[in-house]
């Protein structure tokens, strides 16, 4: 008895040198899904799935038969892979990889999950119909293998849910409507900090020797393309030169401060080192990022607010975003119940040109021959060429040119250029817009040294 009783004294004593028994909860074994929001900075689902996670692996999926369709252009998906290859750069700083997978999204997610132990997902939500039904099935796979889901609003400014809410359940089709819901809400979240290597200081990433084989990001020539002749890239895609050209784009302070309405001159038609929309539409900057670091530059000139003209390109796209949310019809004239029905002519040889630039009028082809080579416009150029195309001059559907533009134009997403093309065409978002674009008289304008035809359209 007396034995018994010193050793359990002895256990006691031991218990109260060792504390209390902490019980381990189950391990976590992180997949961060990139689509858009290629960028460690303001990433809320990444930052918030890496808490507590024993493992992280960050994952982009191509669509081996997407990757070969006709509708992405050579500029867009050289730009799509260097910011992967961005993003694998800054990934190795932080002892890890990035996994480029090949397959459909549905059949290759369940199938890494059970090799890698997956516990947890986090990704960027995606507000687009495609988007939403693709993440819809891939939230119904995760619940059935018992993985948890972290996705978080970052890719617009606003969750787009609470504003269609506020307007009683519709999308608000008119810029002024949509302005008065945003007043009356809550500014937008700031931006969150970029992720570090201190941040996955105690996380691993398991990578095998034969990483680059498996998943590497591949070369244009592997995907298909053929690359002779191919200009140097006008745009360099990634996250990297995103921040450099803010940091650039911010030091414009007279700019800034002289804001107004954007005018185009000789020198606006060519690519500039400050632009930013296609890194906005890939999700390489962070559009909060952008709206607050204006917001601030400007009270910093002004000691006031920013006028909304001056974030008028972000607005604009929340609004387009907003708009095309819950209609899958709206990239289509019909079946789209916000867009007016034109019986447009088909002119399969009239297309053709116009999109080659080969129409005959210098301004009109100028402009298109630089978005084939480039993969960009200036948004006045993007205004005449869609005029032409439609209500001015070819009387051909908008349709057919927000296809040739989502080929072609690094910064069209499937929303914003929808939306643009009916706002352009006149078949929706427009009260009274009879403003038109001649292709002698515009082009002259902006640059009067620009070749016009003789004795073939009115001057």
């Amino acid at each position: 008895m007396i034995e018994k009783n010193a050793v359990e004294r002895l256990m006691s004593v031991i218990s109260e040198c060792a504390g209390p028994v902490v019980s381990k909860g189950p391990e976590i074994h992180m997949v961060h899904w990139f689509r858009k929001g290629l960028r460690f900075h303001d990433n809320p689902a990444l930052r918030e799935g890496l808490q507590g996670a024993q493992t992280f692996r960050c994952v982009f999926i191509l669509d081996p038969w997407f990757a070969g369709s006709s509708n992405v252009g050579i500029n867009k998906w050289r730009f799509l892979l260097q910011c992967l290859e961005d993003l694998d750069r800054s990934l190795q700083k932080m002892n890890s990889r990035l996994f480029v997978v090949r397959g459909q999204p549905a059949d290759a997610l369940p199938k890494l999950f059970k090799e890698w132990g997956t516990t947890s997902l986090t990704f960027e939500e995606d507000p687009e119909p495609f988007g939403r039904v693709r993440d819809h099935n891939i939230l119904t796979i995760c619940k059935e293998m018992g993985i948890t889901v972290v996705r978080k609003v970052s890719h617009t400014l606003y969750d787009l849910e609470q504003i269609i809410e506020r307007n009683g359940g519709k999308a608000p089709l008119t810029y002024h409507q949509y302005q008065s819901i945003i007043a009356s809400m809550e500014p937008p979240p700031f931006a969150e900090p970029p992720l570090s290597s201190k941040d996955v200081m105690n996380i691993t990433t398991p990578i095998s020797d034969d990483h680059d084989d498996k998943y590497g990001v591949p070369t244009l020539e592997e995907l298909g393309f053929d690359t002779e002749g191919l200009l140097p890239p006008v745009w360099q895609g990634g996250e990297s030169e995103a921040l450099a050209r803010l940091e650039r784009h911010l030091e414009r302070k007279a700019w800034v401060a002289s804001f107004g309405r954007p005018k185009m001159t000789p020198q606006s038609l060519l690519a500039s080192q400050t632009g930013l929309s296609p890194y906005l539409r890939f999700g390489c900057l962070s559009t909060r990022l952008f709206y607050y670091q204006l917001t601030d530059l400007y009270k910093k000139i002004k000691k006031t607010l920013p006028p909304l003209s001056l974030h008028g390109q972000l607005l604009w796209r929340e609004f387009f975003y907003c708009a095309a949310t819950k209609n899958t019809n709206f990239d289509k004239m019909i079946g789209n119940p916000i867009c007016v029905q034109i019986p447009w002519d088909k002119n399969a040889e009239a297309l053709a040109k116009w999109a080659n630039g080969q129409t005959g009028f210098p301004w009109i082809d100028a402009i298109m021959t630089q978005l084939r080579e480039e993969g960009w416009i200036h948004h006045l150029a993007r205004h005449a060429v869609a005029c032409f195309l439609t209500r001015g001059d070819l009387w051909l559907s908008w349709e057919e040119g927000m296809r040739v533009f989502e080929e072609l134009l690094l910064d069209a997403d499937w929303s914003v250029n929808a939306g643009m093309w009916m706002w352009l065409s006149c078949s929706s978002f427009f009260q009274q817009f009879f403003h038109y674009y001649c292709p002698v008289k515009f082009g002259r304008k902006a640059d009067p040294t620009v070749i016009t035809l003789k004795n073939t359209y009115p001057s």
